[in-house]
């Protein structure tokens, strides 16, 4: 599917995804943790299909898993106990409710950096920052574009090689390690040729020069104004939220997690700007089917 909101501004996406990342690195409410789990996971299924899938189980649900695991095995505090374990350490209910609460937030933070990364390209990081700490945004753009290409390159270095190892049909110990050094060979040399090249065209280009200007296809629009304005109302209204207490929480000594008038507000604030990415692109796919329909 296209993504509707990755075609807005840069300014507006990197608000979005500044907002988000800040909040769900902060937030240790449960509600709110699994708000926005939810919203990353929607969004990074909507971006990437089943390749987003694949990643949130074969990648964040184990380390998740294992991040609470250890909470539980090494925090002992709390005072509702519900066994004991062989070493004579007590397994507490608010240690469990902590442990997979911190495991959603660290899968939390990874799902929304998965989906900034899809969205905010290397193009959009230069326009963003370039003038402002120009070389720092030269390198990240340029680790941005070549690790993809890594990968790329990587997976047609590998397949070649075991296209070779089919042929020759040996399958020893020693031939893995050597088939295996001469994958990490071939990518060492095309790592630096193609630095070179790199280089080579950006000086080409005149980059360092004074006066030289930088073209951007980037344009603020009206949409954009409206959007930007939602976003600083929804920020605003989820500060305000915040230090009145709609994430208070407390773990220990017991789990406690206090329902108010101002927590139920802070939910739905902080549902809407989670979901702001998926409404507009609900939105613009309706309108799309509607005007198909006309034709």
């Amino acid at each position: 599917m296209r993504d509707e909101f990755s075609r807005f501004h840069p300014l507006i996406n990197f608000i979005y995804f500044a907002a988000v990342i800040i909040f769900s690195a902060v937030y240790m409410s449960p509600p709110l943790v699994l708000i926005s789990l939810a919203a990353a996971l929607i969004y990074s299924i909507y971006l990437d299909g089943r390749k987003s899938l694949k990643f949130s189980f074969m990648m964040i649900l184990p380390v998740a898993l294992f991040a609470a695991l250890v909470n539980v095995a090494f925090n002992h505090n709390g005072m509702t106990i519900l066994c004991y374990l062989p070493t004579g350490n007590p397994i507490t209910l608010e240690s469990i409710v902590y442990g997979v609460t911190a495991a959603a937030l660290l899968a939390d933070v990874i799902l929304w950096f998965f989906c900034f990364n899809r969205v905010i390209t290397s193009d959009k990081f230069i326009y963003l920052f370039g003038r402002i700490i120009p070389s720092l945004s030269l390198i990240l753009s340029m680790v941005l574009r070549f690790i993809p290409l890594l990968r790329r390159q990587h997976q047609s270095v590998a397949t070649a090689q075991s296209s070779l190892r089919k042929a020759d049909g040996k399958n020893g110990f020693f031939s893995k390690i050597r088939r295996g050094m001469n994958v990490f060979s071939i990518m060492l040399t095309w790592s630096l040729e193609n630095s070179i090249i790199t280089a080579d065209s950006m000086n080409a280009r005149g980059y360092g020069l004074k006066g030289r200007t930088a073209f951007s296809r980037y344009r603020f629009y009206s949409r954009d104004g409206v959007v930007l304005v939602a976003l600083i109302i929804l920020i605003g209204a989820q500060i305000f939220l915040t230090i009145t207490g709609c994430a208070k929480v407390s773990y220990y000594p017991y789990y406690e997690l206090s329902v108010t008038p101002i927590s139920i507000y802070g939910y739905i604030c902080y549902g809407l700007l989670c979901v702001t990415p998926m409404i507009i692109n609900l939105t613009e796919d309706i309108k799309w089917n509607y005007f198909r329909s006309r034709i």
